[in-house]
């Protein structure tokens, strides 16, 4: 097998075997901590301009099939396990991760002790890394000097305006980087989804007369999509609106709050979450590395509504004044537990009884 590296910026170097396509990449090194549905995390397009090392130690043992993909195309830069399955097995299996990986010209590397590597990343917090053949002696100081791309939704979203007519309530979902289950859970619903791309106008929503809007999930930090709040700022004025992922971090931005920068991020299928309005728990799907301070909520009309149990990240908002709202989490849940998927449901009713209240026939 053919040797591969992992540099980080901070000079640590971790050796492999390589898989997948022969080739190197540079991106920011972030980790899953999720034991299986590693297909749908490898196509989810929040992961565009990242490296995902998978903490699970075997990857790969059910194979790739035409389901599950979350996007058409790999998002992530590269991919670090500890041991790739070579055998997979399941009856739905069309490939091996290892085969998947090369014909869709994703650079793999196995053989890491991926723990050890998530306890580092943990204690000194994401960072730049790269993937190569070969280390030389600029190979440290060529990453640390070099600037990654800011233009992550730009690449994730739709070039294009398109629609899954039904006869049931219409909803423009502006797409950051859409998940494909976020489509199935709507369509399970019966609703006319119009997909919009990220730097649509408010005008050209409106024209489409749309029940609700819906901003979905997508890769970086919010503020490099700061051109959508005003278009936000505008719908949420007009119709419910219900954020999710990246859709919850710009809600909180066009409303007054504030973002930052976590330290690893929260990315697995696992994280429980407080509903501090019913005072039950949720086991969540999340995949995000920015979150919503909570000291920036102060003077603004956001509520908070939902908490990560663990470090308290505000994974949850309302407007206190207007049917919208938004969840730092997956209610998709696709991979993940489906104890969330209530808030679609939830969405279709503030629709439905806006609706009512201005008298409407739906």
């Amino acid at each position: 097998m053919q040797k591969r590296y992992l540099v980080l910026e901070n000079g640590s170097v971790y050796e492999g075997e390589a898989f997948g396509a022969a080739a190197t990449a540079v991106g920011e090194l972030v980790f899953n901590t999720g034991m299986s549905g590693y297909q749908e995390t490898i196509t989810d397009a929040s992961y565009h301009g990242q490296m995902i090392v998978f903490t699970y130690p075997l990857i790969g043992n059910y194979g790739i099939n035409r389901d599950d993909f979350e996007s058409l195309t790999p998002a992530a830069e590269a991919i670090v396990v500890h041991e790739a399955a070579r055998r997979p097995s399941n009856f739905r299996s069309q490939m091996s991760l290892a085969e998947y990986a090369e014909k869709q010209s994703l650079p793999g590397i196995s053989g890491v002790d991926t723990r050890a590597l998530t306890k580092e990343l943990r204690e000194a917090g994401t960072m730049k890394a790269t993937l190569v053949d070969e280390v030389t002696e600029t190979t440290v100081a060529d990453l640390i000097a070099m600037t990654l791309p800011t233009n992550q939704v730009e690449k994730a979203t739709t070039k294009t305006i398109y629609q899954a007519p039904t006869d049931g309530v219409s909803i423009a979902l502006i797409d950051f980087g859409l998940k494909n289950s976020i489509l199935r859970a709507l369509a399970k619903r019966g609703v006319n989804v119009m997909v919009f791309p990220a730097d649509v106008d408010a005008e050209t929503v409106l024209a489409a007369d749309p029940d609700g809007v819906l901003l979905s999930n997508g890769p970086g930090d919010p503020e490099d999509a700061a051109y959508a709040i005003p278009t936000i700022q505008t719908l949420e004025e007009k119709m419910p609106l219900m954020g999710i992922c990246l859709g919850h971090q710009l809600f909180a931005l066009a409303n007054g709050a504030s973002t930052y920068k976590m330290k690893f991020g929260h990315r697995g299928f696992n994280h429980a979450v407080r509903d501090l309005r019913k005072s039950n728990s949720d086991f969540t799907s999340q995949n995000h590395g920015y979150a919503v301070s909570a000291d920036s909520l102060v003077g603004t009309d956001l509520e908070v509504t939902h908490e990560e149990v663990n470090d308290h990240t505000v994974e949850g908002l309302r407007l206190k004044s207007k049917p919208a709202f938004s969840v730092q989490f997956h209610p998709d849940a696709a991979p993940g537990p489906h104890d969330a998927e209530y808030l679609f449901d939830d969405f279709l009713t503030m629709i439905k009884e806006t609706q009512q209240a201005k008298g409407g026939n739906n």
